[in-house]
């Protein structure tokens, strides 16, 4: 057998086998992609109850959902629509659309998020017909990328119920204790509101308890200057008047 045959059924045997693996990496994806979606909507629905407090450990997470209601609120006229579904929104998506979001610069985008989409979908914890929690989308760039959450207000709009991350770049140890237990606890029974602008304010360091205003104050992140102010931006961005206030006020008087 020539060398020339030998490398050419060489070449053919490799041919064939990135083929094959080929086949068998594009199928498996395409079979498991179901069970992917799945599993980020779970873990997304396991967020939004960390975030309000009532997650359950040991229980099923689609049971514990069905304790709340999804709405989608239009962020330009801060009240509920029916202009899109909320069942199947993608709201991460509609902030690459032109025709579901708006560039912003400058001053007007605080927390970097480029552009703001028309639509959101809020989290409504009820009982017995009244509001006891709402959960809010944030997300705002921190040192390394975007940082993706949530923040939950108790009925009363002005009370932090809790807050978490489920999705960010930042760095471990530094940053990244935003996923810190103990950080997280900060945060319920902060207040967010003094005579209808956000007060609530992340510093730089520990908050000193004998200092004034101590409820709307939560520690920094040591350590992690830039993660820092960018979570300021993003909660003050979020939960002001370009964010969910609007929404917030008409829900509060009824007319959401």
């Amino acid at each position: 057998m020539s060398s020339n045959d030998s490398i050419k059924k060489t070449l053919i045997v490799a041919f064939s086998l990135c083929i094959v693996c080929s086949v068998i990496v594009s199928t498996a994806a395409v079979i498991l992609k179901p069970a992917q979606i799945a599993n980020v909507e779970l873990d997304k629905k396991r967020n939004i109850l960390a975030a309000a407090g009532i997650l359950e450990e040991g229980r099923s997470i689609d049971e514990q959902f069905e304790s709340i209601t999804t709405r989608a609120v239009d962020l330009r006229t801060g009240k509920f629509t029916t202009d899109v579904d909320a069942a199947s929104f993608d709201q991460r998506k509609a902030t690459k659309d032109p025709a579901l979001s708006d560039k912003l610069s400058g001053d007007e985008d605080p927390a970097k998020i480029l552009r703001k989409e028309h639509y959101a979908l809020v989290y409504l914890v009820e009982d017995n017909g009244g509001l006891e929690k709402v959960i809010l989308p944030i997300r705002g760039y921190g040192l390394w990328g975007t940082l993706y959450g949530f923040v939950a207000l108790e009925g009363d709009m002005n009370t932090v119920a809790g807050l978490g991350f489920y999705e960010h770049k930042e760095t471990p140890g530094l940053g990244g204790e935003v996923d810190n237990p103990r950080w997280k606890g900060l945060w319920p029974g902060k207040q967010v509101y003094v005579d209808g602008e956000v007060e609530l304010t992340i510093v730089k360091g520990a908050v000193d308890p004998s200092s004034s205003g101590v409820e709307y104050k939560v520690d920094g992140l040591a350590g992690a200057t830039l993660t820092t102010r960018g979570l300021d931006y993003l909660v003050k961005y979020w939960l002001g008047p370009s964010g969910f206030e609007p929404f917030l006020n008409n829900l509060k008087s009824g007319e959401a």
